[in-house]
């Protein structure tokens, strides 16, 4: 078409860079507790190599758990509550034994004034002996304010 022209839609080639080779750090050195000496492992890789070194126990991630269906703070609550009821079971049980003890108290009072009036009308009352004073009672008159007997 035109020699001058180059078209837009011009393609440009790139050549890929090569990557360079993974650098190989220095293991790190694992403290060994003295009189143990940790058992030494050898891989295998797919390409032929051999990777020799010491085995290390991973520490294992604890299990998660679920938190339990009922918070901690219902249950304590569950619980004082529980407690407070005996404790006013208990003085409701205090408080009837205060009032059935007053009563037995009561009747016991009364029992010993029965008795004990008893013996005193026995003994002033009772015809046992020649001791006892007798009176005769006549008929007495009252004539302006003298006694005429």
């Amino acid at each position: 078409m035109y020699p001058d022209h180059t078209p837009q839609w011009a393609v440009e080639v790139h050549q890929p860079t090569p990557i360079p080779p993974p650098v190989v750090h220095p293991a790190p050195v694992v403290p060994v507790q003295p009189g143990t000496v940790p058992a030494v492992a050898s891989v295998v890789l797919p390409d032929g190599r051999v990777v020799t070194g010491y085995a290390i126990d991973h520490p294992q991630p604890q299990a998660v758990t679920d938190p339990p269906a009922v918070s901690r703070t219902a249950v304590n609550v569950a619980l004082g509550g529980v407690g407070f009821l005996a404790v006013c079971g208990g003085l409701l049980l205090l408080t009837s034994f205060i009032a059935a003890l007053t009563a037995f108290i009561g009747q016991l009072i009364i029992l010993a004034a029965v008795i004990f009036g008893g013996w005193i009308a026995v003994q002033v009352l009772g015809t046992s002996g020649s001791s006892g004073t007798t009176v005769h009672i006549r008929k007495a008159t009252f004539k302006r304010n003298h006694f005429h007997g």
